[in-house]
């Protein structure tokens, strides 16, 4: 499939899916920027607001606010030189936004499905010191953890898009993976 004007069906039970999925690969890598922000609480709030939409309450502006004061806490953790607990705040960021998975066929709104894991997974990489078998091993779970229903709302859409550094590499990386396990049964 190609980027283009096509619009994709998704019920509000598979946005709840995605979020869900995306909330629990972000959830690890959390405590890496607890550690280095003990203070901001604005990661872990865009972490519940998600979780409580994926749980069934309404998808509200606040998932948003939230999302928007996590990407805050992004940019002021790579400002300080925490790169780890930076992109451990991408990680919350994505999560939120994937309630928020657009019904266009575009490369770009794999960043919404999977961009959570991906981020988590450099998050925890980089705290090993960017040992790239850390970040690996995340990809791994992040797979596994990835429901049918995930996997049937991402082969809707064209591959992930290039580009994004280490991070998009990882996102491409399960990306791949999970398109491979269609083929595979």
């Amino acid at each position: 499939m190609t980027d283009g004007n096509l619009t994709i069906e998704l019920s509000m039970a598979e946005l709840r899916a995605i979020t869900a999925y995306a909330v629990a690969c972000a959830e690890p890598a959390l405590a890496i920027f607890e550690r280095e922000r003990p203070d901001d609480r604005r990661p872990r709030a865009a972490l519940d607001a998600a979780r409580s939409f994926a749980d069934g309450a309404r998808r509200t502006k606040v998932i948003r606010d939230h999302a928007w004061a996590a990407q805050r806490a992004y940019q002021e953790a790579r400002d300080a030189g925490l790169a780890a607990a930076s992109d451990a705040a991408r990680a919350a960021v994505a999560a939120a936004s994937a309630a928020y998975l657009h019904p266009l066929a575009k490369a770009t709104q794999v960043l919404h499905i999977l961009g959570a894991a991906a981020h988590a997974a450099r998050a925890v990489e980089l705290d090993a010191g960017d040992d790239p078998n850390v970040g690996a091993d995340h990809i791994e779970r992040a797979r596994d953890l990835a429901s049918p229903v995930v996997v049937s709302v991402l082969t809707r859409y064209p591959d992930a898009p290039s580009g994004r550094g280490r991070a998009g590499e990882l996102l491409r990386i399960l990306d791949a993976s999970l398109r491979q396990s269609t083929t595979d049964r």
